[in-house]
């Protein structure tokens, strides 16, 4: 799977401005200690999420960054694409292209394919309030109708009547 720390550290801040913004602007430097994350990289991610206009910078006294929209509309598959983060499961890029393996493609690729659409269906049902409120599942849950769950069959085995 390709997922690199990109996308993932964009959410975690993305999340941490609003677990922490209450509407305001947020300093950048508290971001990077809450979250463990070096500053000079969430620059170089809060440039590409301000461009995709999924934050706002404010200068001053009273600067930092907040969300340029409100949490529950801002969802984790616009911010990890902002910051060209993909789900890609394969080794080669879209339809396209040429082939896992060289000229063909892998036995494997639609499943994988398949797997990455459902990660970016899944990523784009969960907002940033979601992840804040601790619930990516729920979120899930009411968008998408569960599929019954499978029980498994009883194992135990009878002795013979003697």
């Amino acid at each position: 799977m390709e997922l690199n720390t990109r996308g993932r550290y964009a959410v975690m801040a993305m999340a941490d401005l609003a677990k922490h913004g209450g509407g305001g602007s947020v300093p950048l430097s508290a971001v990077a200690q809450r979250q463990q994350i070096s500053l000079d990289y969430l620059e170089q991610l809060f440039l590409k999420l301000r461009r995709a206009g999924l934050v706002e910078s404010l200068r001053g006294r009273h600067g930092g960054y907040k969300l340029g929209r409100p949490a529950d509309e801002i969802f984790v598959a616009e911010i990890m694409s902002a910051v060209e983060e993909g789900t890609r499961m394969t080794r080669c890029f879209g339809e396209q292209a040429v082939g896992c393996l060289g000229e063909s493609r892998c036995l494997t690729h639609n499943l994988w394919n398949a797997l990455g659409d459902q990660i970016e269906s899944f990523l784009a049902s969960i907002s940033l309030k979601d992840v804040v409120e601790g619930s990516p599942r729920l979120a899930v849950e009411r968008a998408v109708p569960r599929a019954p769950s499978v029980t498994p069959l009883d194992t135990a085995v009878e002795s013979p009547a003697q």
